[in-house]
């Protein structure tokens, strides 16, 4: 059975830095894109990052400043787990950030929920101003 589970997520000031992690669990992930999304209350889940498992290529959502390096994706193979870095934190960042597995498609990795079939329950973070 396959699991993910999200942790590290809390209350934090803006400016303030979170780490992310998601252990993973129950298959081969080697083949797989390992993806955070994020849903803030009323809106739509969005994409903010992936990695691919094997290679460790990543990718990052093409909005806001995450040129900037605000926030980065990473993962351990030996302890299975995949990391999301938020530095610099805003009041916007403010949601449920969620880990999510799915096959890899090719070149084409996949920015839409629907392209991925696994999901952890998600972690909350709360950026006060």
């Amino acid at each position: 059975q396959v699991q993910l589970v999200e942790s590290g997520g809390g209350l934090v000031q803006a400016g303030a830095s979170l780490r992310l992690s998601c252990a993973a669990s129950g298959r081969a992930f080697s083949s797989y894109v390992m993806g955070w999304f994020r849903q803030a209350p009323g809106k739509e889940r969005e994409f903010v990052a992936a990695i691919r498992w094997s290679g460790g290529r990543t990718y990052y959502a093409d909005y806001a400043d995450f040129g900037k390096g605000r926030f980065t994706i990473s993962r351990d193979n030996a302890k299975n787990a995949v990391y999301l870095q938020m530095n610099s934190l805003k009041p916007e960042d403010t949601a449920v950030y969620y880990c999510a597995a799915g096959p890899s498609a090719g070149m084409i990795v996949a920015t839409r929920p629907e392209g991925y079939d696994y999901w952890g329950q998600g972690t909350q973070v709360t950026v006060s101003s």
